[in-house]
C-alpha cells in the first residue's frame, strides 16, 4: 500500500477471507455460519465487511439494532440478516426490510405478533433466543408454554431458530459453567420442540464457542471478533489476522528541554531532554484519554512509542526519544504488527471496545480486494 499522509483505518479484506477461512475448518462442513457485523463491523465498515462475507458464501449476517440491518439492505445484500436485539418500535422496519428479529420475551413476542397482523405477514421468520445464564436477554424455560399458546393457529410467524449465548466461552475456568449452559440449553430444545411439534435450527456458540466447544456446534455458529482477527487466546490470535490497521503520521516533531511541559494541564514533565511527535487523532476519533500519560504506546519504525501527556480531543503526543524518525513517518496505533488486543490490554480494556470507538472521521481503505 502507498505510504500514509493521514490518519486512516485501512481494512484488509484478504484477512477477512483468512479468518473465514479458519473459523470455518473449526466447523463440520454441514454447520451453517453466521457472521456478526454490528456496530459498524467491530467500527470497520459494516457495507464492506458485509459484502465481502456474502461472497465468502456465508449463510447469515447479523446485526444489533433495525436500522444497521436496513443499511445493508439499502446496499444490496441479500443473505438473510438476524437483528439481535430489534426494538418494537422499529418491528416496521424490520419487515419492510425482510430481516429477522430475534424475539426474545414475552412483551416482544406479542408486539411482533400484533405488528405482522398488521402488516399482514404469513410465516414471517423470527428467533427465539433463551437465557441460559449470561441473564442480558431470553425467555425462559418456563415461558415454553405461553410461546406455544401465543403462536399456536397463528399463521404470522414462522419460528427459524433458536438459541441462546455463552456467558464466558474464552474463560477456561468457567468450563463448567458454559457446559452447564450447553446442556440447559439442549433440555430446552427438547422440551421446546416436544411442545410446539416443530424442529427450528439451533445456535449457542459464539467464536470463543467455536474453538472450545466444538460439540455443541448444533446446526450454526456464530463469529463476531473472530472474523475481525481476534480470537480470544494467544493460541488462536497467532493464527488470525486483524483486518483493521489503525493508521496515522507525525505531524510535528518537538525537543522538549529539562521540567518543560507537553499538552493540557502540563500532565507531562519532561525529566530531561526529550524528543516528542504530535498524531493527527485523539479521542473524537476514538483514542480516549485513558490511553495517556504513559499508558498506552504506539510503533513507529517498528520501535514502541509511549502516549505521552492528556490525549487531545485530535492530536495526541508521543515520546519518541531514541528513535529515527521524521514529520510525515507512518505510526501504527493498532492493527498489524501491534494487535488492538495488545493496545487495548494496555488500560485494562479489551479489543472490542478499541475497535468499534474508532470515529467515522477516520477515513477507511480497503485492501487486499
Amino acid at each position: 500500500m502507498p505510504k500514509v499522509k493521514e490518519t486512516i483505518l485501512e481494512l484488509d479484506l484478504e484477512a477477512l477471507e483468512h479468518n473465514y477461512n479458519y473459523l470455518r475448518s473449526k466447523i463440520h462442513p454441514s454447520t451453517m455460519f453466521l457472521a456478526v457485523v454490528k456496530a459498524f463491523a467491530y467500527g470497520s465498515d459494516s457495507v464492506i465487511i458485509a459484502k465481502k462475507l456474502e461472497k465468502l458464501g456465508v449463510d447469515y449476517i447479523a446485526v444489533a439494532y433495525a436500522h444497521e440491518g436496513r443499511v445493508l439492505r439499502e446496499a444490496g445484500i441479500k443473505t438473510p440478516i438476524l437483528v439481535l436485539h430489534a426494538q418494537p418500535s422499529n418491528y416496521t422496519m424490520v419487515i419492510k426490510n425482510c430481516l429477522e428479529p430475534s424475539l426474545y420475551s414475552p412483551r416482544v413476542l406479542r408486539e411482533f405478533l400484533k405488528t405482522s397482523k398488521t402488516e399482514k405477514q404469513k410465516a414471517y421468520p423470527v428467533h427465539l433466543k433463551f437465557n441460559t445464564g449470561l441473564n442480558r436477554l431470553g425467555f425462559s424455560e418456563n415461558d415454553i408454554d405461553y410461546i406455544a399458546g401465543q403462536v399456536e393457529d397463528r399463521k404470522e410467524l414462522k419460528i427459524k431458530s433458536i438459541f441462546s449465548h455463552l456467558a464466558a466461552s474464552e474463560d477456561k475456568s468457567e468450563e463448567e459453567f458454559s457446559q452447564n449452559q450447553i446442556k440447559s440449553f439442549e433440555k430446552i430444545a427438547e422440551k421446546f420442540t416436544s411442545k410446539l411439534k416443530i424442529r427450528p435450527f439451533m445456535h449457542i456458540l459464539n467464536t470463543s464457542g467455536i474453538f472450545n466447544y466444538p460439540e455443541a456446534q448444533f446446526q450454526m455458529v456464530r463469529s463476531g471478533i473472530g472474523l475481525y482477527g481476534y480470537g480470544n487466546e494467544v493460541r488462536y490470535d497467532a493464527k488470525l489476522r486483524p483486518v483493521a490497521t489503525l493508521k496515522t503520521i507525525i505531524s510535528q516533531i518537538h525537543k522538549i528541554e529539562p521540567n518543560e511541559s507537553v499538552g493540557y494541564n502540563r500532565a507531562f514533565i519532561a525529566g530531561g531532554t526529550k524528543k516528542t511527535a504530535t498524531l493527527p487523532l485523539g479521542h473524537a476519533d476514538g483514542i480516549g484519554r485513558q490511553y495517556g500519560n504513559g499508558k498506552a504506546s504506539v510503533l513507529v519504525n517498528n520501535m514502541e512509542a509511549p502516549i505521552i501527556g492528556n490525549v487531545c480531543m485530535d492530536m495526541i503526543m508521543i515520546d519518541v526519544t531514541g528513535i529515527d524518525c521524521k514529520e510525515g513517518d507512518e505510526v501504527i496505533v493498532f492493527g498489524k504488527g501491534h494487535s488492538a488486543e495488545i493496545f487495548a490490554a494496555q488500560v485494562n480494556t479489551i479489543s472490542y471496545e478499541i475497535l468499534s470507538g474508532i470515529s467515522h472521521r477516520v477515513k477507511r481503505v480497503v485492501t487486499g480486494v
